[in-house]
């Protein structure tokens, strides 16, 4: 296999973008992936400018349709391995669809795209021409969330019985989009952003935090989606009360417009043997609460199996996966390198013509975008029937 770094095309990222800024420096973290091309801007004039002031040399292009035909006639070893699609939502399912049939892969933002019927055609195009696809869902990255993770669906907990995960913000408490801003601008607005704005920016995120932990499926939700800031088109505060496939209960909320909040992501997992908490703002550690007993802190790089409440047999992938030593702190940044590390493995595998895995316990998966967006759609359903219990539709 070549160890050529991989090549990746940025679509979007243009004009202070922000979460441009985090993908560009994982993808750089480890020197076996770079950035060479980027169509930055739906302006071709912009894109082309943005690329050319960019912090190191790029190849711009004026736009994502040129950036991908171009690829077809590239060297090989100029030829992108993946996209990343760093846009507002309705700019996610055309060139994530386009780079599949063009034979690139593809890491694109959260939610996958702005409707089900979206969702639906790009996992159908991904499962029939083979492509990688992730999804951009960062706190799957933090290490402690992997160990969580394995401690959960180990059954160390017990049967689960009840989850509160949270993604808890301020930064919405006032009318900003009025102002011009571009981050509010275009996530409160239904034909860019799709039809939640609170449950699809930050409450998919939520949701996906408990699907990765604890491997349960929501079945039915009963959804109070709100907006308390005047003249705003879509929601700013999400509460979703949800059972659970193995008959456990679960509450995901998130909520925009809690002033003091900044990114408080978090999730609490009480099964029938004790509980686990875990808060994104604080990700080194995660806390266990057993009957009778102190509480037993476990920070990353400090783990040792066999203590009484872990095993010995630890999985030996997962205790090699701290990058530097207990007590230097990881955090955004690394999570995202951890997701685009992992999902550089399975593009190599797959440009070498070999099999690969992606079955979501590295990364999220298109079929994962496709779960987050048949969620949304569900708690719009409930939402609108005043919380009426409504059932999460099959998967495709």
């Amino acid at each position: 296999m070549s160890n050529k770094p991989l090549n990746v095309g940025l679509v979007g990222g243009g004009k202070g973008a922000f979460i441009v800024h985090p993908h560009q420096k994982a993808i750089l973290m480890d020197g076996t992936r770079r950035i060479t091309a980027g169509a930055l801007f739906p302006d071709p004039k912009i894109a082309l400018e943005e690329a050319a002031n960019w912090p190191y040399p790029i190849k711009g292009y004026g736009s994502y349709d040129e950036m991908i035909a171009a690829n077809a006639s590239l060297p090989a070893d100029e030829k992108l391995d993946y996209i990343l699609i760093v846009t507002p939502n309705f700019v996610h399912f055309d060139p994530a669809m386009k780079a599949m049939k063009a034979g690139i892969a593809v890491f694109c933002e959260k939610p996958l795209c702005l409707n089900l019927k979206e969702a639906t055609e790009l996992v159908k195009t991904s499962r029939k021409l083979g492509v990688p696809f992730a999804v951009a869902h960062t706190y799957l990255g933090h290490w402690t969330t992997r160990l969580s993770r394995y401690i959960v669906q180990s059954g160390l907990l017990g049967d689960i019985r009840w989850v509160d995960s949270y993604y808890i913000q301020g930064w919405l408490a006032t009318k900003l989009e009025a102002t011009g801003q571009q981050q509010a601008a275009w996530r409160v607005d239904p034909k860019r952003a799709g039809g939640s704005g609170c449950g699809g920016d930050i409450g998919t995120h939520a949701l996906m935090q408990l699907r990765y932990v604890t491997g349960l499926e929501v079945t039915e939700v009963s959804a109070h989606m709100e907006t308390f800031v005047q003249g705003r088109q879509l929601d700013d505060h999400f509460t979703i009360y949800c059972k659970l496939g193995n008959g456990g209960k679960a509450l995901v909320r998130a909520s925009q417009i809690c002033i003091g909040h900044k990114n408080d992501l978090g999730i609490a997992i009480s099964g029938t043997k004790g509980t686990l908490r875990w808060r994104q703002e604080d990700p080194e550690c995660l806390t266990i609460h057993l009957p009778d007993q102190p509480d037993r802190v476990y920070w990353r790089g400090a783990v040792s199996p066999g203590d009484g409440f872990l095993p010995k047999n630890v999985p030996a992938d997962l205790m090699a996966e701290p990058t530097i030593p207990s007590g230097h702190p990881e955090a955004f940044h690394d999570a995202f390198a951890r997701l685009h590390r992992c999902f550089e493995a399975d593009v190599r595998k797959w440009k070498a013509g070999r099999k690969f895995t992606s079955d979501g316990s590295k990364y999220a998966t298109v079929d994962d975008g496709w779960t987050g967006l048949a969620f949304l759609e569900t708690c719009l359903k409930s939402s609108k029937k005043k919380g009426a219990w409504v059932a999460m539709p099959k998967k495709i």
